[in-house]
Parts: structure tokens; sequence; C-alpha cells
């Protein structure tokens, strides 16, 4: 077991890697008649697109969804929702030279001990890119919740070193780190 499946009721199956082709993701136990289009899945995927904080990455990916199936006239069917992140900045030549050392800190040397292979080029299934589809199969579970009247808020806690003081959710979009404490992101900013 790879690892790719996660729940019960609410089956979501992510796939791709970071310097394949696309990342994507199956939803199934979605149910019908729920609100959904691709701009929903979009207002995720861009709030964790990398920023020109100095921790963010230098790739630059439009991550721009596509939902393939589970919706008609802008609402779910019921069936397996299929969406799709195509990669589109991916330069796999610059790890040409890296491609035999294992990186400190990184999961490529966890994968090849677990699976006995692993992509050095971005760390396949081991990279942080992978969680864009995670990140869009979770603004379908957000939706469906929403249909409840259940509202989910995430923000970073701690970075760094550098615990909130305070909690204050207006504040989480307005800083690069998505903390709930404006005097703790700077902080945060200054050390990294």
């Amino acid at each position: 077991m790879a690892g790719n499946t996660f729940g019960q009721a609410f089956k979501v199956t992510t796939w791709g890697e970071s310097h394949g082709k696309a990342l994507g993701a199956i939803i199934d136990g979605c149910p019908p008649n729920v609100s959904l289009s691709e701009s929903d899945i979009q207002q995720n995927l861009d709030r964790r697109r990398p920023q020109s904080a100095p921790s963010s990455t230098p790739r630059r990916e439009p991550d721009q969804v596509e939902l393939l199936s589970g919706t008609f006239q802008g609402m779910t069917t019921g069936t397996p929702i299929s969406l799709i992140i195509y990669n589109k900045d991916a330069d796999s030549r610059s790890y040409e030279t890296i491609k035999d050392v294992f990186r400190p800190g990184h999961g490529d040397f966890t994968y090849q001990k677990k699976y006995g292979i692993r992509d050095y080029r971005g760390g396949g299934r081991a990279s942080g890119r992978e969680t864009a589809a995670r990140v869009a199969a979770g603004a379908v579970a957000r939706k469906v919740l929403g249909e409840e009247g259940i509202i989910v808020k995430a923000y970073t806690l701690e970075l760094a070193g550098i615990r909130v003081k305070r909690v204050d959710l207006d504040v989480i979009d307005k800083n690069p780190f998505l903390a709930p404490d404006m005097d703790s992101a700077n902080r945060m900013e200054e050390r990294i």
C-alpha cells in the first residue's frame, strides 16, 4: 500500500509526480447536488500557490484545475469526481547533476528505502508539489461540509520556532505564512 488513498465515506486518491505531466485526484463518495465549479477549487489552489516569500520555491506553477468528471451543470452527480492539474514549470534538467545524491531534509531517501525506487526529478511523489492534488480534493470536501453549515479554517500556528501569540482569523490571508497573528507573521518572515 503506497498511501495514496485516504478516507472511508469520502475517499480521495491522489496521483502524479512533481515533474510528471500532471497531478490529480479521484474523489469517491461526494454526494450529489452539491454546487461545485472549477473556480471553487481554484480559490484554494491560489491560496496554496507559492508566493514571493523567502520561504517559497522559485518554481511558478499556475495550478489551473480542470474537472474531468463527476459534475454536470455546476452540480456534483454523486459519481467519482476526477480532477487534473497540469505541471507547466518543471525543469527536470536541473536535477541531473544531483540525481545520485539524497537531499538533506527531503523525502527522497525514505521513499527509496520504502519502495526501492525514487524519482530524483524534484522528489516525484515525495515532493511538496503533490499537495496541490490534496488541496484540490480538500476544496471539494470544504464545499460538501459547507452544505451542512460547517466552516473550515486553517492557519499556521508555529514556524521557524515562532509560535503565534493570539488568533485573529481575519488576518490569515493578509500575510504569506497564513498566520493568525501579524506580529508573529512578521517575526517568522525575519527569521526565514
